[in-house]
């Protein structure tokens, strides 16, 4: 039997993969130009970090993590995103000592068991940006600015930038028990997971996907009358903020988000046409997960946004990704072992001048090897 890759799963080939080189150049250009600084963490954590930190009312944590005991007895999971383990390290090598705010960037794979389809793998890899310990609605700004700029630059069209507040620990108690008011009467339609959001978190109904909450959630109470005077007067300093950089946006007010952890600023970047699937990114403010994880209290704010859901929107817009694919140099051999030992010391000296040289290996006709050299566009 052939032993296939595992579901929910992909293998990336060399042409694939060089796309994928294109778009994280571009994202390593913006992060210098934006003074992002890169930060690799663990692919693995402790389960503790993100039943903490992503929260335990998610389906997150709840239903999508790949979570086992290691030969130690430790429970550690394989990490389905990237904010959570940024803010460890942060926490845990003292960046609070350094100017603040701190500014970091990761790229790489995450782990979610769910359900495979267009979009939505069980390993998938994320971009992403983190501004730490800065309260300033300008950082929102900036954030979102950052993710605008790349998806322009990348050529992506039809783009959505849909926004909303959520709140704060002040003002949040308030619209939560509106919430429950309103949906108590409709407490037997909801599904079994609202049901239990319910009383653990009703806001996360809102952002539930099923058809019947949707459509019921659609008359819920909207935040905006519930934030206090700071959570505020913070939405509408980055409402202009953005305009004031040209940058259009939608009011959602029952965007909530996936994760629990948010505060205050919470967004979506979205794109027509590429399937339900159709959010490429997604962020917001967290102020309060350092100091959930261990940490003083310390402000945040970032997103991430999903790698293959940009080929998607590219493939579905006719696009494709540039790439140089071209070979400098393929050298014919023709004579024997001397003619070989001649062209690998050719080659050799070649791409010590930085050019990119293949040269045949086995014993082809100088036919065969002129057919090679068309191929690969030397």
């Amino acid at each position: 039997m052939v032993i296939s890759r595992p579901r929910g799963t992909n293998d990336f080939l060399p042409e694939a993969s060089a796309k994928w080189q294109a778009v994280e150049a571009l994202l390593r250009f913006l992060c210098r130009n934006y003074g992002f600084g890169e930060i690799r963490t663990p692919i693995f954590e402790e389960t503790e970090l993100f039943s903490r930190g992503v929260g335990n009312t998610t389906d997150i944590v709840q239903k999508e993590m790949y979570t086992f005991t290691d030969s130690g007895g430790r429970s550690v999971t394989l990490r389905p995103e990237n904010t959570a383990g940024a803010c460890r390290a942060y926490v845990e090598n003292k960046l609070y000592g350094l100017p603040q705010p701190v500014k970091l960037y990761y790229m790489g794979p995450m782990f979610r068991y769910e359900r495979p389809q267009a979009g939505r793998y069980r390993q998938f890899h994320q971009f992403g940006i983190e501004i730490i310990g800065s309260s300033a609605p300008t950082a929102d700004a900036e954030a979102i600015g950052f993710a605008w700029d790349f998806y322009n630059r990348l050529g992506i069209r039809d783009l959505r930038l849909a926004l909303n507040s959520v709140g704060c620990p002040d003002c949040r108690p308030a619209y939560r028990e509106a919430l429950r008011d309103f949906f108590r009467p409709h407490l037997g339609e909801l599904c079994p997971s609202c049901q239990d959001r319910f009383e653990r978190n009703p806001l996360r109904i809102l952002d539930c996907k099923s058809p019947v909450c949707h459509k019921i959630g659609e008359g819920a109470p909207q935040i905006y009358d519930y934030l206090c005077p700071d959570c505020a007067g913070h939405f509408e300093t980055v409402k202009g903020l953005l305009q004031a950089a040209d940058i259009p946006y939608v009011l959602d007010p029952h965007m909530v988000r996936g994760l629990d952890y948010y505060t205050k600023t919470a967004f979506e970047i979205a794109v027509d046409r590429i399937g339900a699937q159709s959010a490429v990114c997604g962020g917001g403010r967290y102020d309060g997960l350092i100091q959930e994880i261990g940490g003083e209290p310390c402000p945040g704010v970032g997103f991430a946004l999903g790698m293959e859901r940009i080929f998607s929107a590219l493939a579905a817009q006719d696009d494709t990704i540039e790439t140089d694919d071209e070979l400098d140099v393929y050298i014919i051999t023709a004579g024997g072992q001397a003619a070989k030992a001649a062209a690998f010391a050719l080659a050799t000296r070649l791409r010590a001048a930085e050019l990119s040289v293949e040269l045949e290996y086995g014993e082809k006709s100088f036919k065969a090897q002129i057919k090679a050299a068309n191929r690969l566009n030397a």
